[in-house]
Formats: C-alpha cells, structure tokens, sequence
C-alpha cells in the first residue's frame, strides 16, 4: 500500500514513528495481533486517536481481533521511508556531535549516518567516533553522490543557518536541528528543531519550586 505524505498531518506522522516503535517490540516478542486499546496505551495516546491515525491508510483489523503487527509494521515502514536503511549525515562534530555519533539507535530504527563534517575536521578527536569526520568543504559532493537527503544539524547558532542554506542546495530535505537558531528553509523542506534548554524550561514548570 502506498500512502500520500501530503495527505498526512505532521503530528500524524510524529505518533505512526511511536506506533511503529511499539509495533516492532512486538513483532520481536512473536505477537501477530494486537488490538486499539494496547496498542494505544503502548504509543501513550487515546484509542480513539490511534484509530484516526490509522484511518489515513484505509482499514486495517478485525473486530473482535485487532491489528495485524506486521501488516501494520510494513505500512509504516513505506511511509516512514524505513523499507530500507536511510542515509544521513551530521554537520558539526564538537561534543554533542559525537555523543550523537555514538547513539546506537539511529541504526536500529532504520538510519545510517554515513559520515560527519566540521569546520575543524582535523582537530576533531575521532577515537571514539564510528564514522568519519570530514571537512566541511567535501560536504555538498558527499551529499549528492551518496544520495543522502537528511541532515543533523550541531554548529553553533551563528552558522546554523548558513549551513542550513548549503545542505538545502545540495538536496537535504530533512534536518533535525540541534543548532540553537530558528532555521529558514524553502516550503519542501522539513526541520525538526530540538533545544535542550527549551525542553528543560517546560520540565521545571511542573517541579514543585
């Protein structure tokens, strides 16, 4: 089954990659069926938003027996782009860089980061980073010949943005932005924005003071 992103909302696509998550777990226990109500407490939402969720794809299930796990899985997986390992690279190898280079989950859920770029490449202590680190300057040739259409994004603030516009020329339409600046990209690309500071700003407003 092939399904339009368009037609699909972004928050959507945020709770399908959690369904997904929870749906492998599954998968690896050996559970063929699973109904609304466990899957939507696994992914954390309501059963009735998991089945307006689902309904973007048609109808799945049956009364009384629930989701087929991997019909489900495969479904996500075509929307989710995961059919196969998705190529990735990441600009701005400093200490968060690496830390993210270590991270072991983007492999499991179906990314491959290729390789790193910094400014300094040469300086970048590389013992204990699985991929290689390369000049910024070999960057746009490494996007287009290895095809790679997503970036994380980890320079300081004053060069996010500039680096933004060199991965969106080379043909990056997805990043995932660690940089602490707002990024302004063309209408086709997706930026995913992740600050910390921001996060734990929320946090501390349900702590008890």
């Amino acid at each position: 089954m092939t399904v339009d992103k368009v037609e699909i909302p972004r928050k959507a696509i945020y709770r399908i990659s959690i369904y997904s998550r929870c749906l492998r777990r599954l998968s690896e226990k050996g559970i063929e069926t699973v109904s609304s109500s466990a899957l939507a407490s696994a992914a954390g939402v309501k059963p009735a938003q998991l089945r307006k969720d689902l309904g973007y794809f048609g109808q799945f299930g049956t009364r009384g027996l629930g989701y087929p796990v991997e019909v489900l899985l495969k479904t996500f997986r075509e929307v989710l782009g995961r059919a196969t390992l998705q190529p990735v690279i990441l600009v701005g190898a400093g200490n968060l860089g690496r830390a993210l280079l270590r991270y072991e989950g983007f492999l499991k859920e179906g990314f491959e980061v290729l390789g790193a770029f910094d400014k300094k490449a040469e300086a970048i202590d590389t013992s204990r980073v699985p991929v290689p680190v390369y000049p910024d300057t070999e960057m746009v040739n490494f996007i287009k010949e290895n095809h790679v259409r997503m970036a994380i994004l980890c320079v300081p603030a004053e060069f996010g943005q500039g680096v933004a516009n060199t991965l969106v020329e080379a043909g990056v339409q997805g990043i995932l932005n660690f940089s602490p600046t707002i990024l302004q990209v063309p209408e086709n690309v997706v930026v995913t924005r992740v600050d910390l500071a921001m996060e734990l700003e929320n946090l501390s407003f349900f702590i008890d003071q």
